[in-house]
């Protein structure tokens, strides 16, 4: 006997395949790169890759990956604040602080980490942070944390941001948040 949720949750999924928007998996048989080969579709050019840089297929890179799972393994098995960082992490971040100029430097597993972890860390109920209207939904994460007043600006309107600019000049501190590349 199936329960009320099981049913339920199938009549969504069904719902959701009669309007076409049932998402499938895509599998790749390749490394992530421009061209990759995807399972059952064959050679495909891929324009919504996170993979910026073109780094994921590089041999150097994939050399420096596998040297590391050598000394390193496969990971760290919990959080770097209970079982420890790894000191190629440190090394990193030591240099990005030299890169930067600032005193030192924290490197997250993904940018999405980094935006939850930055303005609930830096912003409190003094500030305003104030947040473009097309924001990647990790940056919008990141300003749901945080307890400062939230401002949304229209996307790339400059008269827009200078008007809640002028608004909220009493704050403390005014922490404007923009995408650095508008991927949708």
């Amino acid at each position: 006997m199936r329960s009320g949720l099981d049913v339920r949750l199938a009549e969504a999924i069904d719902g959701l395949r009669r309007d076409g928007v049932y998402k499938e998996l895509n599998h790749l048989d390749s490394a992530q790169s421009a061209w990759v080969t995807m399972e059952g579709r064959g050679r495909v050019l891929i324009l919504s890759s996170n993979n910026y840089a073109g780094l994921c297929d590089v041999p150097e890179v994939i050399a420096a990956g596998k040297a590391a799972l050598d000394r390193f393994g496969a990971g760290t098995g919990s959080v770097r604040f209970i079982c420890g960082t790894f000191t190629i992490h440190r090394e990193l971040e030591q240099a990005l602080a030299r890169f930067v100029g600032t005193e030192a430097a924290l490197s997250y597993v993904s940018c999405w980490t980094a935006n939850e972890g930055l303005m609930p860390t830096v912003l409190d109920e003094q500030d305003v942070v104030i947040s473009d209207a097309l924001n990647h939904a990790s940056i919008i994460d990141g300003v749901r944390l945080c307890k400062a007043s939230r401002r949304v600006y229209k996307h790339a309107d400059m008269a827009d941001l200078a008007a809640i600019l002028k608004e909220t000049s009493s704050a403390r501190t005014r922490f404007i948040i923009t995408d650095g590349l508008f991927s949708m």
